[in-house]
């Protein structure tokens, strides 16, 4: 029985053991590859002691919420009111480093600002994944591995040259890090040491990581002076076909189509190009973009994630909510509700974790059990049905 028991073990252990030894030898090759990639070995042996893989990243590399996220829940969560009042609280705080980034780069403060609130919460949310770590994982395993060793060895130089120490390196699942969160590559190419100290760094200093952020929309086509992009009403009958962000046309000739502002204000017909995006079809919130709008795209290759800079940078200027409702009946919540929804469920005896705001694994399945009490469709989903059924005792 004792030997049976010890086959059996080993068996279960087998995947893990040879999991690790694959690791291993992919390291073998990295390490190799250091000298051509302006890494030198005791650098790669330094900074890669001890690492070991973390299969959870390759789990989220085909998860990314800007494209499985209805938009109205994206928006709902990123664009709500503690964001906002938070990011005009960081507008006051930061006021005379922005007025100085926007004099440098030509970027307006309540762009950058917006970013710095999406991509980590104003500083809160990081991510604690050691980049390394996840870097070698996604340099070993998964689709994109060409491109997630580019971004290991731009990690290696960037600890190598001592802007960052090694211990304060944590991001993303896919390695990105800071205030701003940027990609190493990115890192390399556009951060800039805007306080002085001699070194570029976007985890430390939040006048370096506001500088890094406008250089980096600068450098992909920002005009100062112009705007985004606004909502619009489309005129009957419009062709959906001829809408995307790609599908550039003069400004004047959508004009000539009957597109019109929401909020009655005249368009110039000037010649200047822009674009229809319609991120819901023609029956939720219509947008003319403009180039802008597609430096904001290159951030994070998302429409959802630019169009939620977009307006969270509208909404610090004063701007309000979209004046076409999204095509659902059942809204998405910002992360108060959310928060009130996880109360709810938790006083239900659900065992959810913590009250967060962020909607997991386990607020999802019990969100789930709540629905098929109520005889409704069992998706799981945070949205107001859920939050209105419970508020209501049912």
């Amino acid at each position: 029985m004792k030997k049976l028991l010890s086959f059996l073990l080993l068996l279960v252990a087998a995947p893990a053991i040879h999991a690790d030894a694959d690791f291993d030898a992919c390291l073998a090759r990295l390490r190799a590859e250091a000298p051509a990639r302006e890494v030198s070995a005791a650098a790669f042996d330094r900074f890669t002691a001890g690492v070991a893989p973390d299969p959870t990243v390759l789990e989220a590399l085909d998860r990314q919420p800007e494209f499985v996220t209805p938009i109205w829940d994206y928006l709902a969560a990123l664009v709500d009111e503690e964001r906002i009042d938070d990011g005009r609280a960081m507008l006051a705080e930061w006021r005379a480093v922005l007025d100085k980034v926007a004099a440098a780069y030509g970027v307006d403060a309540e762009t950058v600002v917006a970013v710095w609130g999406v991509e980590s919460n104003f500083g809160r949310n990081f991510g604690g994944r050691p980049l390394v770590s996840s870097l070698a994982t996604l340099s070993c395993a998964g689709r994109r591995q060409t491109y997630f060793r580019g971004e290991f060895f731009t990690t290696l130089r960037i600890l190598e040259a001592g802007h960052v120490a090694p211990e304060r390196l944590t991001g993303s699942w896919a390695g990105a890090f800071g205030h701003t969160q940027f990609m190493p590559s990115t890192f390399m190419r556009v951060a800039v040491d805007f306080d002085g100290d001699g070194r570029r760094d976007l985890i430390d200093s939040v006048p370096d990581a506001l500088a890094s952020t406008a250089n980096y929309l600068k450098r992909a086509g920002w005009r100062t002076g112009e705007g985004w992009g606004y909502e619009v009403r489309l005129p009957a009958g419009f062709d959906a076909g001829i809408a995307g962000r790609k599908a550039r046309r003069p400004l004047a000739e959508w004009v000539r189509m009957g597109v019109t502002r929401v909020d009655g204000a005249p368009i110039a017909p000037e010649a200047t190009s822009a674009a229809i995006l319609l991120p819901a079809g023609v029956e939720g919130p219509t947008f003319v973009v403009f180039r802008n709008f597609n430096a904001i795209y290159s951030y994070n290759a998302a429409e959802s994630y630019a169009l939620a800079i977009a307006h969270l940078s509208d909404r610090l200027r004063g701007g309000g909510a979209f004046a076409t409702p999204w095509p659902t009946d059942d809204p998405g919540l910002g992360r108060r509700a959310r928060r009130e929804l996880q109360q709810l469920l938790l006083d239900r005896g659900h065992d959810i974790g913590e009250v967060d705001g962020m909607i997991g694994s386990r607020t999802r399945a019990a969100i789930a059990l709540e629905q098929t009490r109520l005889g409704v469709e069992a998706n799981g989903r945070a949205g107001r049905k859920i939050l209105d059924a419970l508020q209501a005792g049912r």
